[in-house]
């Protein structure tokens, strides 16, 4: 293997490149503006040259570079073909011929950015050391990334590691951004988890301090039940219980060794932790109950270091 590889995160607004020895190690990053007028047309452009650039600095040759990674926010058909992307304003194309030809570097891989970060944490975060990872996002949904044998499971349709979706609630009215209704993203997300303890407040008159909180976050949610906020705790149960067991529904079918939760809500710590395995044992297989659970560490890099174990 090559010393050296490049990871590329695209995001909506930024591009995240990060050069790598191959053997784990970040050597530098550095962002880029993800220029998405003219249908995205000069996205890839853009990063070839940020490539080259980097290289000529560095003295190397295209021919010593093991590959290029890449993390699209999308979905992504065998590594190479982008299936759409709205937010980047592309179609249907082969992404990594197109970024081959623009860099001379032939290995060029290409993965569904929450699907890539997952690969990352497996790597060299809160999943080293297994080959089978299952990664929950909560941020302002519930997005996933699974891997298994040390590969991403991406599904037929690109759909792989949609954990957000899962139903977890049939009496739910309230619609889900995706159109659906009870899914587990209304409850574990950050917003989900200020939408229930909204509702709460307003059906319930028990004290909290919750009620002197103005701009209600799932932060101030989780630091009043840390200090035995009645109200803020039966709200993080409630999240927990349905996380928990929408989990447990997953390790039925792909059996992971360790959940990495990553995403804003993580920041809650060990609380958070404790609340999802307890809940996940209570309704898990038996057989499936030993899965760890733990935090994930790599935060924004995680595409980067996915993208960049895609070529390895």
């Amino acid at each position: 293997m090559k010393k050296y590889a490049f990871g590329i995160d695209i995001g909506g607004t930024t591009v995240k490149i990060g050069f790598f020895e191959t053997e784990g190690t970040l050597l530098k990053k550095w962002e880029i503006p993800t220029r998405t007028e003219n249908g995205g047309s000069q996205i890839l452009s853009d990063i070839a040259e940020a490539v080259k650039a980097e290289l000529a600095e560095r003295g190397l040759a295209a021919d010593t570079i093991e590959g290029i990674g890449m993390g699209i926010p999308g979905p992504v058909l065998g590594e190479k073909v982008v299936n759409k992307c709205v937010n980047l304003g592309w179609g249907v194309f082969n992404v990594a011929e197109e970024m081959a030809g623009l860099t001379g570097i032939e290995n060029v891989k290409a993965g569904n950015d929450a699907n890539v970060a997952a690969l990352g944490e497996m790597w060299q975060g809160g999943g080293k050391g297994h080959k089978n990872v299952v990664m929950v996002t909560l941020g302002t949904g519930v997005g996933g990334g699974i891997i298994v044998d040390g590969k991403i499971v991406a599904g037929s349709f690109g759909a792989g590691g949609e954990i957000g979706h899962i139903k977890v609630s049939k009496t739910e009215t309230a619609v889900c951004g995706c159109g659906k209704t009870g899914c587990l993203e209304q409850y574990a997300s950050a917003t989900g988890i200020v939408r229930m303890a909204q509702k709460m407040l307003s059906e319930d008159e028990r004290p909290s301090a919750l009620r002197n909180v103005q701009y209600l976050s799932s932060k101030e949610i989780f630091d009043a039940a840390r200090q035995g906020d009645a109200l803020a705790c039966e709200v993080v149960e409630m999240a927990g219980d349905l996380l928990g067991m929408a989990l447990s529904y997953i390790s039925c079918v792909v059996d992971p060794e360790v959940y990495v939760i990553g995403g804003g809500v993580s920041k809650a710590g060990q609380i958070l932790l404790d609340t999802i395995s307890k809940h996940f044992v209570e309704n898990a297989f038996h057989a499936s109950r030993q899965a760890g659970f733990t935090l994930a560490q790599l935060g924004n890099d995680a595409g980067m270091y996915g993208a960049v174990k895609l070529v390895l």
